[in-house]
C-alpha cells in the first residue's frame, strides 16, 4: 500500500504537512543496537529508525510516510532532520560509538548533502566516523555513479558506510568490491534461514569471503534466534542486529544518564 492510499495520512496539501512536520519536530528517531560477536562483545553501533507521530501521540511506521516523502521528491530534507538529531544525541553523549542512517536514494542524488554533512559534524563537534551512512543494496547496484560520487565525499570528511540488504542481488558483488564500504548488512532473508537451508548458508559463506578479502565488517540483519545468532558467530560473522539481539527502543536511551538512572 502507497503511503498516498493510506487512510491515516489523506492530507490535503500534503508538501507542507511534511513540511510543517520536520519544522514542528513531529518525528521520533528509535535505534536498534548492533551486537558485535567478537572482541568482547557489547554494542559496536545501533541502526537509527524513524517514526511519525499522528493523532492521539500514535507512531506511524515509516512504510505510512516514507512514500509520500518520496514522491513529492522531499527525501534529503527528512535525511538532513535525522543527521542533525543524530548529530545532537552523539553530541550529548552516546553508550554507542556510532550511529547508523539509512541514505536514501533521492538524497545520493543530493549534491548539496554530503557538504551539509561535514558542516553539521563540525558545528555539533562530534567525530565524522560516528555516523555511518547505510546505502541500500539496489542503490549499490542501479546508482553506481551517485553512489560513487557520495561516497567519495563522506570518507574524505571521515564519514562511515555501510551496505544494507545485501545478497538479495547477484549482481551486487562487484559492485561491493568497488565501493569496500566499513560494513556490508547481509539480508534478513538470508540469515532467517542459514541453520535449516545449506544454500543460505552458503550465500552467507560468499559474502563472508568477500568481506574478509576486502576488510569489510558483516553485519546479519534480522537475527531472532537463539540458535541462528550461535550459528553466526561459529562462522565468523562480526555482528548481529534484530529482535533476538535488542528490540528497537527511543533514541534517548542511549545517553549514559539514562543507562545510570536505570541502574539504580
Amino acid at each position: 500500500m502507497s503511503g498516498a492510499e493510506s487512510p491515516q495520512l489523506a492530507w490535503n496539501d500534503t508538501p507542507t504537512r511534511l513540511r510543517n512536520a520536520l519544522k514542528q519536530d513531529e518525528f521520533v528517531l528509535f535505534c536498534q543496537p548492533i551486537l558485535a560477536l567478537r572482541g568482547g562483545g557489547g554494542f559496536a553501533l545501533a541502526e537509527v529508525l524513524i517514526r511519525l507521530r499522528e493523532e492521539e501521540q500514535a507512531l506511524l511506521p515509516p512504510g505510512e510516510f516514507l512514500p509520500l516523502f518520496e514522491e513529492h521528491r522531499m527525501m534529503p530534507l527528512l535525511d538532513r532532520w535525522v543527521l542533525v538529531r543524530i548529530l545532537q544525541r552523539l553530541a550529548a553523549g552516546c553508550r554507542v560509538p556510532r550511529l547508523a542512517m539509512n541514505v536514501a536514494g533521492q538524497t545520493l542524488l543530493d549534491e548539496e548533502f554530503p557538504g551539509f554533512f561535514t558542516e553539521s559534524v563540525k558545528r555539533a563537534k562530534v567525530p565524522a566516523a560516528a555516523i555511518v551512512f547505510e546505502i541500500d543494496e539496489n542503490d549499490l547496484v542501479g546508482r553506481p555513479q551517485a553512489v560513487k560520487r557520495f561516497a567519495e565525499r563522506i570518507r574524505a570528511s571521515g564519514g562511515g558506510l555501510a551496505v544494507s540488504g545485501f545478497g538479495r542481488r547477484m549482481d551486487s558483488f562487484e559492485a561491493l568490491e568497488r565501493l569496500r564500504p566499513d560494513f556490508v548488512k547481509v539480508d534478513g532473508s538470508i540469515t532467517l534461514k542459514i541453520v535449516k537451508s545449506a544454500a543460505h548458508e552458503g550465500m552467507l559463506k560468499a559474502v563472508l569471503r568477500m568481506a574478509v578479502s576486502l576488510r569489510i565488517g558483516v553485519i546479519a540483519e534480522c537475527v531472532e534466534e537463539q540458535d541462528v545468532l550461535l550459528r553466526l558467530g561459529a562462522l565468523g560473522v562480526g555482528y548481529a542486529q534484530g529482535f533476538g539481539v535488542s528490540t528497537p527502543r527511543p533514541l534517548e536511551h542511549l545517553s549514559p544518564r539514562f543507562k545510570a538512572a536505570n541502574a539504580a
